[in-house]
């Protein structure tokens, strides 16, 4: 089976329950292959990332397998406001966050309520220069663990997300992110919307953001804000410390 997500921002959850920890988010117009269902809750896995999680079966609409592989080999196109709206020949107004996907819209046989969307689209590779411009949308975001919206995300979902609006994909979390692209010795390397990743005393990649020019850093931290990016690693000048252990710095494109 597969199906649709045909609500504004849907939690994925580690386990079947309303009580489970969201891991990530299904946002407007996402496409996943359903794994297993019952009544209440169906296993999913999103298309765009593989990402594997549990949401409510009452929260996305099924669609053909064969339309499921048209939008996949189809050009993503994405919401590129902070927030617009759906609209529905009932005067629905249905909000949407940045990088909701757009791209089922003129389906007949999946826009069954017939959808339309009057605001900005963004689709298409962008230029790497167009990056931090992207990131600069999130600013301030708050932190939330499994997050993808300006409204709340995390720093994976946020690297994620801004690569995505860039016509670039990435893999959800960090760990798997940084087992992608070219790895760099030095900072001084690096270039404006390269990754650098921090890990934790085991050793372990659990945190990520996009390099600035000038030794910043723009990542999700309690919010997503701009640091100091050293050798050793983000350096908060808020609180005079280093916040994070740099790993290692990945070209991604």
């Amino acid at each position: 089976m597969f199906g649709i997500c045909n609500l504004a921002i849907v939690p994925v959850r580690f386990e079947p329950s309303d009580r489970s920890e969201i891991i990530t988010q299904l946002l407007f117009g996402e496409h996943i292959e359903i794994l297993e269902r019952d009544k209440q809750w169906a296993r999913i896995k999103i298309q765009f990332d593989g990402y594997e999680g549990w949401v409510d079966s009452k929260q996305f609409q099924i669609i053909s397998e064969e339309n499921f592989k048209q939008l996949s080999e189809e050009s993503i196109i994405l919401n590129a406001d902070l927030i617009d709206y759906i609209t529905a020949p009932d005067n629905l107004l249905l909000p949407i966050p940045l990088g909701a996907s757009l791209s089922f819209l003129n389906n007949s046989e999946i826009n069954t309520a017939n959808f339309e969307f009057e605001g900005t689209r963004t689709s298409g590779i962008k230029a790497k220069s167009n990056l931090i411009n992207t990131a600069f949308m999130y600013l301030n975001a708050p932190y939330l663990w499994g997050g993808k919206t300006p409204f709340g995300i995390d720093c994976s979902g946020f690297t994620q997300m801004v690569y995505k609006l860039n016509g670039y994909k990435l893999q959800r979390d960090a760990s798997q992110q940084a087992r992608e692209g070219e790895p760099l010795s030095f900072i001084e390397e690096s270039e404006a919307g390269d990754l650098a990743f921090f890990d934790n005393d085991e050793g372990n990649i659990v945190h990520v953001g996009i390099i600035m020019d000038n030794n910043y850093i723009i990542h999700a931290s309690g919010k997503v804000r701009i640091d100091r990016l050293d050798h050793l690693g983000i350096y908060n000048p808020e609180i005079n410390k280093h916040t994070h252990k740099l790993r290692v710095i990945k070209k991604i494109i």
